[in-house]
């Protein structure tokens, strides 16, 4: 296999290791994908973490010696698959960070898009290069990016298929941080050391409560808040955090999935 849990205390990382293919994406490799998200889905980790083998890619994109001589029909069923898998990480329970090194192009990129967060190496290159190949992105980046940069910025770097670097990604919003080191691994484990103290079903409620902003008018969207807010105001990480605030202590949240 070609992808791998391992697990840091409660942190799980899913590392893409195809390092003489500079982790590309293939039917196999986004299968495994898909796989290891149910297993973190249904586990206890508090944050996922993203990474790619070696020290030269985080993701290149598809392998495109699997999508020459696909019929329509064929690359069509593929793209839904990947789709479909890639989007696995909006309704995970926990927050994903991809963490970039090396390249993310194309396929790669559009699943470090889907993530809830995106760190990058300083020697991150990024971009959606597929019009050079006379193709579209296919597997969310088209309606990803406009989200993350805004549409005219999108725009410009899906039609020219141009290449940016970490410093750039960060200045329009891409990534959340450009972070010193070569180590992607301890990389996202210390990013994601920000959100593991806290209730991992209050996690979710706030993440539903910000993607309804995204896609809900603002008075839609203040409904949706006020119903999640009255939701986590009756948990018990609620009078948890309640009671430790006037007893002042640290809280003990529950940390365990939202169903348990």
């Amino acid at each position: 296999m070609a992808v791998h849990i391992d697990w840091r205390d409660d942190v799980a990382i899913l590392l893409i290791d195809r390092v003489e293919a500079r982790n590309a994406l293939n039917a196999g490799v986004i299968a495994d994908i898909g796989r290891a998200l149910d297993r973190v889905a249904s586990s206890e980790a508090s944050a996922l973490v993203i990474v790619g083998a070696g020290d030269r890619a985080f993701c290149a994109g598809a392998d495109i010696k699997e999508i020459e001589g696909r019929t329509r029909e064929e690359q069509h069923r593929a793209v839904l698959l990947g789709q479909s898998t890639f989007a696995k990480l909006d309704h995970l329970p926990m927050p994903s960070i991809a963490v970039i090194r090396g390249f993310a192009l194309g396929g790669g990129l559009e699943l470090a898009m889907a993530c809830t967060f995106r760190i990058a190496l300083p020697d991150a290159k990024m971009g959606l290069p597929e019009i050079k190949l006379g193709l579209i992105p296919g597997y969310g980046g088209t309606q990803r990016l406009p989200r993350l940069v805004g549409q005219a910025r999108a725009a410009e770097l899906i039609l020219s298929g141009r290449t940016i670097d970490a410093t750039e990604a960060e200045r329009i919003g891409l990534v959340q941080a450009v972070v010193e080191g070569d180590d992607a691994t301890a990389a996202g484990l210390a990013f994601a050391a920000r959100f593991t103290a806290y209730g991992r079903s209050t996690g979710l409620l706030a993440r539903q409560a910000i993607e309804a902003a995204s896609t809900l008018p603002l008075a839609a969207g203040l409904d949706v808040e006020a119903d999640l807010l009255a939701e986590a105001f009756v948990s018990t990480d609620a009078r948890e955090g309640i009671a430790a605030f006037r007893e002042k202590r640290v809280p003990q949240f529950n940390r365990r999935p939202v169903d348990a």
